[in-house]
């Protein structure tokens, strides 16, 4: 066992003394300036190439053991978009000790880089009803702390984004007070760096109580050269408002809007708008109403 293990060995050495050639796999990195520029894009981290020389040293390098990675320059970042493969082996023939080059596998090496820049927006949450409990609703506006946020990254990407950010509550169907911490996640978030990354939203929730009603019609924009026929003056209409907000609230400034601007047909089934209801209310149904001109 010994004498076996001993020759094995022995031709273990000899043959990492003899020159081969090998695909491997090399790390590389981009030289650029990165406090003015920032990747779009993931960068290639590895590039790979058939090479020659000693055992050694295409064991160590396939291996991983203490492998610098090759540097690619790029004195304009933005005017790159794809390095060819064939046009690496002379940029890495001075970085790698004891190795030739034959010829790159990698086909095309692409890189998307752009200006960094800042920017400050504004946060809101849309549409917040969605993250309500259907019974309960809001009795005063969102609070967020502080609510504008910096915004660095890729200037391509922040010109992207929506003048407004919006966030999303970790929770649904909240039905009591609410105080937390909410991140702030624009799209491509893992490029954009965030200041801060989360804010604190607060709000105060409080149970709905259902009403029905008659609401007058209002129509807006009638054509003055054409015979107006509605079949109804008054509509029926059911909301939701806070229980503390009932009593205080008088439902005489409610008016059921049809705008006919917005209408093309002859004869159309239309759904009002209510005006005059409090933000704080959650309008459920409204009849519709039928317009003949």
């Amino acid at each position: 066992m010994l004498c076996l293990f001993a020759a094995t060995v022995f031709w273990f050495f000899n043959a990492l003394n003899k020159n081969y050639a090998a695909n491997i796999n090399f790390p590389v990195a981009f030289d650029y300036d990165q406090e003015n520029f920032v990747p779009v894009k993931a960068l290639p981290s590895s590039i790979r190439m058939n090479v020659s020389g000693l055992g050694w040293d295409l064991f160590r390098k396939s291996s991983g053991l203490k492998v610098p990675p090759l540097v690619i320059p790029l004195e304009r970042p933005t005017e790159v978009r794809k390095i060819v493969g064939s046009t690496l082996p002379p940029l890495f023939s001075t970085q790698l000790e004891g190795l030739q080059i034959n010829f790159v596998l990698t086909d095309t090496v692409y890189v998307d880089i752009d200006e960094r820049t800042k920017k400050k927006f504004k946060l809101a949450v849309n549409s917040p009803w969605q993250f309500l409990h259907p019974d309960f609703g809001f009795i005063h506006d969102i609070k967020i702390s502080p609510d504008t946020v910096w915004i660095e990254g890729p200037r391509k990407i922040i010109n992207e984004l929506p003048e407004v950010l919006n966030l999303v509550l970790p929770d649904k169907n909240i039905n009591s007070d609410f105080i937390g911490e909410v991140e702030v996640s624009p799209r491509n978030d893992q490029l954009l760096r965030r200041d801060p990354p989360v804010v604190q939203v607060s709000f105060d929730v409080e149970k709905l109580m259902e009403i029905q009603d008659r609401l007058p019609l209002q129509l807006l924009n009638v054509p003055e050269d054409r015979k107006l026929h509605v079949e109804v003056t008054e509509v029926n209409c059911t909301y939701r408002l806070p229980v503390s907000l009932v009593k205080s609230f008088s439902s005489d400034s409610l008016k059921a809007v049809v705008d006919l601007a917005t209408v093309t047909d002859s004869s159309s089934k239309i759904i009002p708008s209510v005006d005059g209801l409090p933000k704080q209310a959650r309008l459920v149904k409204i009849d519709t109403v039928r317009v003949n001109f």
